[in-house]
């Protein structure tokens, strides 16, 4: 499509929407944004200094994944006080709520996927496996049943169908994902 429109403002790895403003992560900070005049209305210090990957908002807050360490932070919006903190055992490459559920992806060596995590105790309760060397360096949602995943080096962004709820798939499943809309 055709540009509407654009923001000049610093710019690295994540940017959300709480229904009034723009958040943007820009190296060690989180910048709070008008979208309708551009002007940063506030910033917080960004969790990972910099090594910060993926920015969502659910809950009123923030949540923000942190790529080598192996983290997710739910920050608070005013403050940048870390209210939780979610460790993963793989690289987090994004982070999206969909439906009341808690995404992320991640990246390691030559395996990428999708988890839905349980966002009080980190617990993983399902896996969306994707094809070997497929991999995952961002994440969003539609609000509904699809996922958007940054390719990395492949320039691609890949289309991934969330499983139905109630499904056969169930609590705790692993899904592999044999193939992805380009």
């Amino acid at each position: 499509g055709k540009t509407q429109r654009s923001i000049d403002v610093a710019a690295h790895a994540g940017t959300t929407f709480d229904g009034q403003h723009l958040f943007q992560l820009a190296e060690d900070r989180i910048q709070k944004i008008d979208p309708k005049t551009g002007r940063v209305l506030a910033t917080i210090p960004a969790p990972g200094g910099g090594g910060d990957s993926g920015l969502t908002w659910a809950e009123g807050t923030l949540w923000v994944g942190q790529y080598r360490d192996r983290k997710i932070y739910q920050i608070d919006p005013q403050t940048g006080a870390i209210l939780r903190t979610i460790e993963s055992n793989r690289f987090v490459t994004g982070v999206t709520w969909i439906d009341g559920e808690l995404w992320h992806g991640t990246w390691e060596g030559d395996e990428s996927d999708l988890r839905r995590v349980d966002p009080r105790t980190g617990e993983v309760l399902e896996r969306l496996e994707m094809p070997p060397g497929v991999g995952v360096s961002g994440l969003e949602s539609d609000g509904g049943d699809l996922f958007f995943c940054g390719g990395g080096r492949s320039g691609k962004v890949r289309t991934v169908r969330r499983p139905k709820r109630g499904s056969a798939t169930g609590r705790g499943s692993e899904i592999p994902v044999d193939s992805t809309r380009k």
